[in-house]
């Protein structure tokens, strides 16, 4: 792990490169009015979202929404005319929108730790539409990468005074194995006690997870008694990529690996909005065939659920993701003193796909 700088020492790594930047890479963020408070939609889709007339795909369309873009949402629409398959709509300046390529955040700045916990770590979660990563080289200076998602978590493994004198976390990717830093009234602490396992007195060989693809939605047991349900999107159909392609794989297993912070995609740090890396992908819990990579997890970047999205893995809203992960064993956290403090590894809940 690297030092922490002082104060002198940052600025003096970020030169001119940041001094160039007059700090316009992470602004507040804000419409196309200038304006945002309470519910805000975040267009997730790689390319653009219509704004229709009405809450209805055959209206007119008014504009285009493209990737980041932020939105007031105004209400919730469930209209008869649907779609069947997902018929959340939002009302927003002007028109309406699908739900389907809309995730729903607030805006909450949060009061930086005075240190962090003797572990050296401290977990935390986005708390804005989105924040953005700086990057340190002795070649290039201060660079500007990847944004970081509303909900998506992190650790923070140093405090440190930023380029525009606020409080910056020193973050720390498992992925890739570097570190960045991320303003730090950005990201929440996430307490221990949120992270307390749940029904710790069920024998874990009692709890069993069953997934349906026909009906994409997954129940968690404890014995025969249904305890949670929730709708999830399992792995797009294709039957051309061998060998699983993107289907979620059928048949029983366990859960062997939870990590809450989890580096999917491609290991990069990088400004193209177009890469596929997804740094900070929610609550993973790995079960299967290790060597394939399936997960449960938050996602982030659709709001979809009901419907095949995923390319094997099982997608979950964050929060039900959250729930899951301290309700399977094995329990979070890792022993005091493991080397991987970011994951816990060992036979662990039953789990169903058919």
């Amino acid at each position: 792990m690297k030092q922490a700088l002082s104060r002198r020492d940052f600025l003096k790594l970020g030169g001119l490169a940041v001094s160039g930047m007059a700090f316009n890479a992470f602004p507040y963020p804000q419409d196309e009015y200038g304006f945002l408070s309470g519910d805000i939609g975040r267009v997730t889709h790689s390319q653009s979202i219509s704004v229709y007339r009405k809450p209805n795909d055959q209206s007119d369309i008014l504009r285009q929404l493209f990737r980041d873009e932020l939105v007031n949402i105004y209400q919730e629409v469930t209209p008869v005319s649907g779609p069947e398959w997902n018929p959340l709509w939002y009302r927003v300046w002007g028109g309406y929108i699908h739900s389907a390529f809309v995730q729903r955040a607030r805006i909450r700045h949060n009061k930086p730790l005075d240190s962090l916990p003797e572990s050296g770590r401290q977990l935390c979660e986005v708390t804005v539409p989105y924040t953005q990563i700086y990057y340190h080289t002795q070649a290039n200076g201060w660079e500007l990468k990847n944004r970081l998602y509303y909900e998506t978590t992190h650790w923070a493994v140093g405090l440190e005074e930023g380029p525009d004198g606020q409080a910056w976390y020193r973050v720390f990717d498992e992925g890739m194995r570097l570190e960045y830093h991320v303003p730090a009234a950005h990201l929440r602490p996430i307490p221990d006690d949120e992270l307390l396992p749940i029904s710790p007195d069920v024998p874990p060989h009692k709890k069993r997870i069953e997934v349906s693809i026909a009906q994409q939605n997954l129940i968690a047991y404890e014995e025969d008694r249904p305890v949670f349900e929730t709708r999830i999107s399992t792995g797009r159909l294709h039957r051309y990529d061998p060998p699983q392609g993107t289907n979620t794989p059928k048949g029983r297993s366990n859960v062997y690996s939870k990590m809450p912070s989890k580096h999917m995609g491609g290991l990069l740090l990088t400004g193209a909005p177009d890469v596929y890396t997804l740094p900070g992908v929610p609550w993973t819990i790995f079960f299967g065939d290790m060597g394939i990579g399936v997960a449960f997890h938050g996602a982030y970047w659709h709001n979809n659920y009901g419907v095949p999205m995923s390319a094997g893995c099982v997608n979950m809203r964050p929060q039900d993701a959250k729930w899951l992960f301290c309700w399977t064993t094995p329990l979070w956290p890792p022993p005091e003193g493991d080397r991987k403090f970011w994951e816990r590894t060992g036979l662990g809940t039953s789990v169903l796909v058919y």
